[in-house]
């Protein structure tokens, strides 16, 4: 089991039972001690869980974490930022070019924009509701990558579909994230997405990332993208001048 799947075990079993122990994750996830205080401590480090002397507890950013994990709920948080970041992202996109929306709420509010317009485009997404959006619009091509659907997620999971990612000539790659930092870059709380999402990155030419200012210095369970790796990152006017400057030294930001 790799670091982050064990990580996200923890915090599961976490939501199921409100507290663990180090003797007992260490007979469940069949690791030493130290691995389980170090899984503890990070996790603990990133405010997803309450470090007790043998154990841990639940957090309050965990029970954040659980309603955030709901679509419905998670689409209506910062709309107004989302919208701005979607106005600026829309003059990134020109007639004809092959982009990617992944299932960010954020990305949504891009989709929405994008049906709104005259734009000829090839879009592939993983969002179960932004190719719902988008399949009347005569002018648009979507094509839903294909996985698992699992819950209150919009997303399609895991990487069965990403064969059609390598099979198309793709322009630009539009994405959110859970959180963002300067050390770890993209996070997300799903590892089965991030996955996904790694691979996004790793085919598309171009990565313009949409992070609304509430999201900035702080960290998820799983990285999908360094800041390096980003063409641009794109956010609303509420993002302080000093931490903007702090992360202008690794990518372009707008």
């Amino acid at each position: 089991m790799y670091t982050d799947q064990r990580r996200e075990k923890i915090l599961s079993l976490l939501q199921e039972q409100e507290s663990v122990s180090v003797n007992g994750l260490t007979e469940v996830l069949n690791v030493s001690r130290a691995t389980i205080r170090s899984d503890l401590n990070y996790l603990s480090k990133n405010n997803l869980l309450i470090r007790t002397h043998g154990g841990a507890i639940r957090s309050k950013e965990d029970e954040t974490l659980k309603i955030d994990k709901n679509y419905d709920i998670r689409k209506q948080k910062n709309i107004d930022k989302k919208t701005q970041i979607a106005k600026k992202a829309l003059a990134y996109i020109q007639p004809g070019e092959c982009i990617v929306l992944d299932a960010s709420s954020t990305c949504y509010e891009l989709a929405k924009l994008i049906d709104q317009s005259d734009l000829k485009l090839t879009i592939l997404t993983n969002g179960i509701r932004t190719a719902s959006l988008l399949k009347e619009n005569f002018n648009l091509t979507v094509i839903l990558i294909g996985g698992v659907v699992k819950g209150s997620s919009n997303a399609v999971e895991g990487i069965l579909g990403i064969e059609i990612l390598k099979k198309l000539n793709i322009d630009t790659l539009f994405t959110s994230a859970y959180a963002i930092s300067s050390s770890e870059g993209l996070s997300d709380f799903n590892l089965y997405e991030v996955e996904l999402k790694k691979r996004m990155v790793e085919i598309a030419p171009h990565t313009i990332a949409l992070i609304d200012s509430t999201k900035f210095e702080k960290k998820s369970i799983a990285t999908f993208a360094k800041l390096n790796q980003l063409e641009l990152l794109i956010t609303d006017d509420q993002l302080l001048d000093e931490v903007k400057k702090y992360y202008e030294n690794d990518v372009e930001i707008l």
